[in-house]
């Protein structure tokens, strides 16, 4: 049963849902006594039980007189002191470990994790809102949530975490905050809802389960260590309890860090490059992903679509390496175009062979997913993970695998729908893959500093 975070109810109105036994009184006691008893309770709920304490009847009490001397050992981040917090710290024998200062900007214009270097690790987490909540308790949340994101990918312990320890190493965390189509029926302000913001149409070679679909807000959870980041679903997921049920999660990996040069672009399990034509430069990046029109609000975030995509490697596995690329329209190896030699060379789809045909199959996945030259605002950025989990019970195959398939872009009624349609109605790769889950989501635009808050804007217009 989660502990009641007192410390924290008298800056934030927490919802009456799943309010744990005795919690009203130690809040009322913290309003009565003032800021004293405040730290008595975030003492209270930091202090170390003996056995005995712990199982006796006065050991609530026991711990509450203790309080005091728990906290003079506290460090200034309010929790316990932690050695060579400071600077990056070795293994004895003069070995760096680089992860331990590895840290990204959280406050900005626009949210970490999508302009970013992809990391080894991913939790993609979906909630839906508890019923009965507001505009007020969404307010709440995304202040306490920015408060805990803020200090995890610093490297700091969140208030409320009894594990200092755990936070020590960043390793390039993000977190990403994003809102679906009905945050904005819970707050009050459909008519501040995008467009766009709505469930992708069902193609027909889709079978979207409901276990991988939909949502109210989502976080996009990146790392390079996967203890860390085990470590930040847990207390994100844990501090938003009140508020939110959870509804899927998605977990994905590439490359671990420093097995590939910074900047190269990933494989996914069909040994595929995933992410060959993403933008390369801030000019790109806000013709295709950030929002700059609609309302102030909106500026410099964007819209995540999430698609959970099945791949038959049972089947694909049979075929020979000529048959793979010519699926694909590229070679597995440099990623370049079969008309080029290298991984950004342009396909040319007018080349042909010595026979005539076309050297790159116009059913290919590159010819049918590249843009028309009348529509070159079809693209968009890609951040794709992979999954490879054990068979589903009573399936025939050997494997369990495929893509946490996300992207970025301004509008997916011009970006990722049209894009879709063309694969959905030919493309070679669609005999070893299926859509099987599928969500949309507004991702919030930055705090802008470190007095700011997820969703401010909107939340306060």
């Amino acid at each position: 049963m989660r502990t009641p975070r007192h410390d924290r109810q008298e800056n934030y109105d927490f919802p009456e849902t799943n309010t744990q036994p005795g919690a009203e009184g130690a809040s009322s006691a913290g309003v009565a006594s003032g800021h004293g008893a405040a730290a008595a309770a975030s003492a209270e709920r930091r202090a170390p039980l003996s056995r005995r304490a712990f199982l006796g009847a006065a050991g609530t009490a026991a711990a509450v007189g203790s309080a005091g001397a728990v906290l003079a050992g506290c460090g200034k981040d309010g929790g316990i002191p932690m050695p060579n917090a400071d600077g990056p710290q070795d293994t004895g024998d003069g070995q760096e470990l680089p992860l331990v200062d590895a840290i990204v900007d959280f406050d900005g214009e626009y949210q970490a994790g999508i302009a970013t270097a992809v990391q080894a690790h991913l939790n993609m987490v979906a909630f839906d809102i508890k019923e009965g909540l507001g505009l007020k308790e969404m307010k709440n949340l995304l202040r306490l949530w920015t408060e805990d994101a803020r200090r995890l990918t610093q490297g700091k312990n969140p208030l409320g975490s009894l594990e200092p320890e755990m936070a020590q190493v960043p390793a390039n965390l993000t977190i990403t905050c994003g809102v679906g189509e009905r945050f904005f029926d819970v707050i009050g302000k459909a008519d501040q809802r995008p467009e766009w913001l709505h469930d992708i149409p069902e193609f027909s070679l889709d079978q979207l389960e409901d276990r991988w679909s939909h949502g109210d807000i989502v976080l996009q959870i990146c790392c390079d260590d996967p203890t860390m980041l085990a470590f930040s679903t847990r207390h994100m997921i844990r501090s938003g309890h009140n508020f939110l049920d959870t509804r899927w999660v998605q977990q994905g990996f590439l490359n671990a860090d420093g097995a590939l040069e910074r900047g190269r672009t990933p494989r996914n399990l069909f040994g595929q490059l995933d992410g060959t034509v993403n933008p390369r430069t801030p000019e790109e990046r806000m013709e295709q992903v950030w929002i700059e029109d609609g309302p102030q609000w909106s500026h410099k975030g964007t819209c995540m679509v999430v698609r959970r995509i099945a791949m038959n490697l049972d089947t694909w596995e049979i075929l020979d390496r000529e048959s793979r690329e010519l699926s694909m329209g590229r070679t597995l190896d440099t990623g370049a175009p079969l008309t080029g030699e290298h991984e950004f060379d342009d396909p040319d789809f007018e080349a042909t062979d010595k026979y005539g045909l076309p050297i790159i199959d116009p059913a290919s996945h590159v010819a049918r997913s590249h843009p028309p030259k009348d529509k070159p605002h079809e693209r968009l950025q890609r951040r794709a993970y992979n999954y490879d989990l054990p068979p589903e019970p009573g399936s025939n195959l050997m494997s369990n695998a495929g893509l946490v398939f996300i992207c970025f872009q301004k509008n997916p009624d011009r970006q990722f729908t049209p894009i879709q349609t063309r694969l959905n109605e030919q493309d070679r790769l669609n005999q070893w893959i299926t859509h099987i889950g599928s969500s949309v989501f507004f991702i919030l635009p930055g705090t802008g500093g470190e007095d700011g808050y997820w969703g401010q804007g909107l939340l306060e217009a």
